[in-house]
């Protein structure tokens, strides 16, 4: 049983894993985890949705046929065992993975919106949702760790001393009007006789 649990761990991990940055384990699995397993729901309620033709609702026709290709594409980058039978599966997965967070924090989420654009629905909110969270989950690890709390308070007492002194910003009644515009009691009515 621990063999299966090693060959599939090893199925998973990618060389660049352990030394990348400061990224926790829990959010490069948890993204990858997400990425196949909405990958494969987006696959499946796209041909749900693909089904919609026999109402004759072309729109779903198409949300279903991008959301089947998100699921591909997703699954293709995520998870490239999945796909082993297609030959350069391996060298789109490389060149994803040697790009930023934020390149596949952009494709995932752009990915995703046409499919629910051309057909709003449970099935594509679903399917192309959990594409989307991938996405964010990579937006997130494209930000990095946040910083302590000392650093933080550090940063900020520097930034409010090394800012220069200006004159505060005026608080009249009239600091956010217009200067050529009237006061209320000087215009007309909107219509005279009215």
């Amino acid at each position: 049983m621990a063999f299966v649990g090693e060959k599939l761990g090893a199925m998973f991990q990618r060389p660049q894993d352990e030394n990348r940055d400061d990224v926790p384990w829990y959010m490069r699995y948890g993204a990858r985890a997400l990425g196949t397993v909405g990958g494969g729901f987006a696959i499946l309620l796209g041909i749900w949705n693909c089904l919609g033709i026999m109402l004759a609702d072309v729109g779903c026709l198409f949300g279903g046929t991008f959301q089947v290709i998100a699921g591909i594409v997703a699954i293709a980058i995520e998870a490239p065992c999945c796909c082993m039978f297609i030959e350069h599966i391996q060298t789109l997965s490389n060149f994803m993975e040697n790009r930023p967070y934020w390149n596949r924090a952009a494709l995932y989420c752009g990915i995703a919106i046409p499919g629910i654009l051309f057909c709003f629905g449970l099935g594509s909110l679903f399917g192309s949702g959990l594409i989307f969270a991938t996405g964010v989950m990579y937006g997130m690890m494209g930000l990095g760790k946040k910083a302590s709390r000392d650093e933080m308070r550090a940063a900020a007492a520097s930034s409010a001393n090394a800012a220069p002194a200006t004159a505060p910003p005026s608080s009249t009644m009239k600091a956010d009007l217009v200067s050529n515009a009237q006061p209320m009691s000087n215009s007309s009515a909107p219509f005279p006789g009215v």
